[in-house]
């Protein structure tokens, strides 16, 4: 795993854990767990891809 497919990682993960505070503090936001998908399923297929 490459530095930038760990750092996509980790953004990925803060981010789920920024979602989850967000919907517990002020209600869900389906758009904010839409992006989160999103940002999950880039962070898989560029680890699949081996970070090139």
């Amino acid at each position: 795993m490459t530095g930038s497919v760990k750092a996509m990682a980790v953004t990925t993960f803060a981010a789920l854990v920024a979602v989850s505070a967000y919907s517990v503090a002020l209600g869900s936001n389906g758009w904010l767990w839409f992006g989160w998908v999103v940002l999950g399923l880039l962070t898989l297929g560029t680890a699949a891809t081996g970070g090139t």
